[in-house]
């Protein structure tokens, strides 16, 4: 199972979805595996990979905004609830294998330093594997700070049980 997530693009970006752009590579993809034209977004990264990764609207996710302009209020806190289960925590339950590469930018931004806490960065959230940036910042001045990870040890005790029925 393969998700590719592309900010800041559309319809008219990707061959696949019949834009004159020559995309081969991801043509191929898309012709093994399912193409999705119904996807509602919220016209920003962060609550839309939030929506994505749990199935859930990005204000039960608390990402009414990206994570740097969370405002602390119900919704928009930038702190997607553990209850929310990743689609990756999910499939680490159940057997697979689970690797994130590139933006996470679900993290809180006091949370992504060196020193922690680390349940929200991609290892927290069903990934075994991870190589990419934590933050949203991908401009030619800014250089993001890259991060690599290895396997944690999620297969030798059981991963938290997620949900993924609606809260009552």
């Amino acid at each position: 199972m393969l998700f590719i997530v592309l900010d800041d693009t559309g319809f008219g970006q990707l061959g696949c979805y019949g834009s004159p752009i020559n995309t081969p590579n991801l043509n191929r993809l898309a012709a093994r595996g399912l193409r999705y034209t119904n996807m509602h977004t919220t016209a920003l990264c962060s609550p839309t990979r939030s929506c994505i990764l749990t199935g859930r609207n990005h204000h039960s996710n608390g990402m009414a905004c990206i994570t740097e302009g969370s405002t602390g209020y119900p919704g928009s806190n930038g702190a997607v609830p553990f209850e929310n289960g990743f689609l990756s925590e999910m499939l680490l339950q159940h057997g697979y294998n689970t690797y994130a590469v590139g933006k996470w930018h679900l993290t809180p931004a006091e949370q992504t330093s060196a020193a922690g806490p680390y349940d929200r960065w991609p290892l927290g959230r069903g990934f075994e594997r991870y190589y990419g940036f934590l933050g949203g910042d991908t401009r030619i001045s800014i250089t993001p700070i890259l991060f690599s990870t290895t396997i944690r040890s999620n297969r030798r005790r059981p991963p938290r049980r997620v949900t993924t029925s609606p809260k009552t």
